[in-house]
């Protein structure tokens, strides 16, 4: 047999060109994993940052009293009454220095001691007693939070400190408020945890804090050895150091440099020594109103301003976006001014939106005279911000049908509008309501525009209608994070995670609505 003809395609050369080319076609295909593979890890980053910094705000802490709602207090109270605050807070002050009598006497000591617990903490009860009146003349435990900077204490957020077990100990009892702890070698633990966090000297510039803490009883300390210790008492008895294990809590930070007192501590201490500090789940974050107070905001007024403004936003745009596509995608002449409109609304689609904040305030606040701060004016703006996007995604959807399923609803007699509405629509509808979607998911997000129509005002009631005072989820966070206490920090990653657990939401209907409705030709 003759041999077969050599392949033009076996050749060296050929062959060398084939292997560049897999050889690139690999390299592509690895680019664009890496690529999306650092897209996913800085996502998870993001996300993981913000959970990290949200996770504190998850639960608060709060300590309990036994508030006695006595008839000649309160007397008699009526619906329209103003909540009783400064009754209700006048017992929990009682409670707090009948606690604490080491306070009654001295005006700062006593101001140190409200800080446990603010006025305002005390706002829901007070609403509580006037919304039941038939609580007058019993005795209601209630659970009120701690200040923030106590609750960040106590998570380990600020005033970083460590404790040291010490044991048992004995007491020489000095001229009171002054006590010595004495023990072979017991405080050896303790001066080598203060030597490897550099702590100075007790009583030296800038030196931290070390606190002997019994039962529910604390001192301070102003000498320490490896078998003595001797402070001045800050709460408590020195029975408590006789009759329980002793611990040291080692604070490196100055008191100068602290928000909290080293008095504070032993009080907040002590609340928790007699089981009357407990850790629970802050649903108030998502029940509560914003509050100048850390411990006592929440976000329900934002979230209710967001929905109402999203309501007005979908009641405007997609309806005349969805008709303005349908005419200018099948009814409109293909001329001049056509193709203008068609250019504007691609342009429109990108202009920043602060630009559209500055019309809604020249326009709908300075000539129209709408509310300022109101969800109809958000919604308005957010309006016209998403209109092209809605206009552009259903003129897109309107595009895919295939042009053979208007020609044959034509040949069977339909007419135009009826083409239209019965055969194009339906099958464009999946796409049209993804762009509305989606564009919405975006009108969620925005804050610039709301910030310029005023709805950056703190609002302390939850609005019940579009024309109320409100603030939207956006403004709220940007309110948060420009606040200078720590607290707020947690609090504005636990707004961050709702945001995007809507937009999450949205997307989520939109790939739904894709999957299920979508065709394809």
């Amino acid at each position: 047999m003759s041999d077969p003809v050599a392949s033009p395609f076996a050749s060296e050369r050929a062959l060398k060109r084939l292997r560049r080319r897999r050889a690139a076609d690999r390299r592509f295909k690895w680019y664009g994993r890496l690529a999306i593979g650092f897209a996913l890890a800085a996502l998870a980053l993001l996300l993981a940052s913000i959970a990290t910094q949200a996770v504190s705000s998850a639960s608060y802490h709060v300590v309990a009293f036994d508030l006695n709602l006595d008839k000649k207090t309160f007397g008699t109270t009526r619906p329209d009454d103003p909540p009783p605050v400064d009754k209700v807070y006048g017992l929990v002050r009682s409670d707090l220095l009948e606690r604490f009598p080491e306070a009654d006497t001295d005006p700062a000591l006593r101001h140190e001691l409200m800080g446990l617990v603010t006025r305002l903490a005390v706002l829901p009860v007070a609403r509580e007693i006037v919304r039941k009146p038939r609580d007058i003349g019993t005795v209601r435990r209630a659970a009120l939070p701690l200040s923030d900077d106590l609750d960040l204490f106590l998570k380990g957020a600020t005033a970083r400190h460590l404790t040291v077990p010490v044991g048992r100990v004995e007491v020489d009892e000095d001229e009171l408020p002054a006590v010595t702890l004495t023990g072979a070698g017991a405080f050896e633990h303790v001066i080598a945890v203060a030597s490897l966090e550099a702590m100075p000297e007790l009583g030296s510039p800038g030196a931290g804090s070390i606190l002997m803490t019994a039962g529910a009883s604390s001192l301070e300390l102003t000498r320490l050895t490896t078998s003595e210790a001797t402070g001045n008492l800050l709460t408590g008895s020195i029975d408590d150091f006789r009759a329980h294990p002793v611990r040291a809590r080692l604070i490196p930070a100055p008191e100068s440099e602290r928000t909290i007192s080293d008095r504070q501590i032993a009080w907040l201490l002590a609340l928790k020594a007699d089981g009357r500090v407990a850790r629970v789940p802050h649903w108030s974050l998502l029940t509560h109103t914003d509050s100048t107070q850390p411990e006592l905001a929440g976000a329900l007024a934002a979230i209710v301003g967001s929905l109402l403004t999203l309501l007005i936003t979908a009641a405007l745009a997609i309806p005349v976006g969805i008709l303005a596509s349908i005419y200018l995608e099948e009814f409109a002449p293909q001329n001049r001014v056509t193709g203008l409109i068609e250019v504007n609304i691609n342009n429109l689609a990108a202009v920043p939106s602060i630009v559209f904040g500055l019309l809604g305030a020249a326009v709908f606040l300075g000539a129209f005279g709408l509310p300022r701060s109101a969800p109809v004016v958000g919604g308005l703006v957010l309006a016209l911000l998403i209109l092209p996007v809605v206009i552009i995604a259903s003129r897109t959807a309107l595009k895919a049908v295939p042009q053979s399923i208007r020609d044959a609803a034509l040949a069977i007699g339909a007419s135009r509008m009826q083409t239209v509405f019965h055969h194009v629509l339906p099958l464009a509808a999946p796409g049209m309501l993804t762009g509305a979607i989606l564009g919405m998911a975006r009108a969620l997000g925005e804050t610039a525009p709301l910030l310029l129509i005023g709805m950056v005002a703190f609002v302390a009631e939850v609005p019940r209608g579009p024309t109320d005072e409100a603030t939207a989820l956006p403004v709220l966070i940007y309110s948060w994070a420009t606040q200078a206490e720590r607290a707020w920090e947690p609090m504005t990653g636990a707004v961050i995670l709702i945001l995007l657990a809507f937009l999450i939401a949205m997307n989520g209907v939109v790939v739904f609505l894709r999957r299920k409705f979508e065709r394809r030709w």
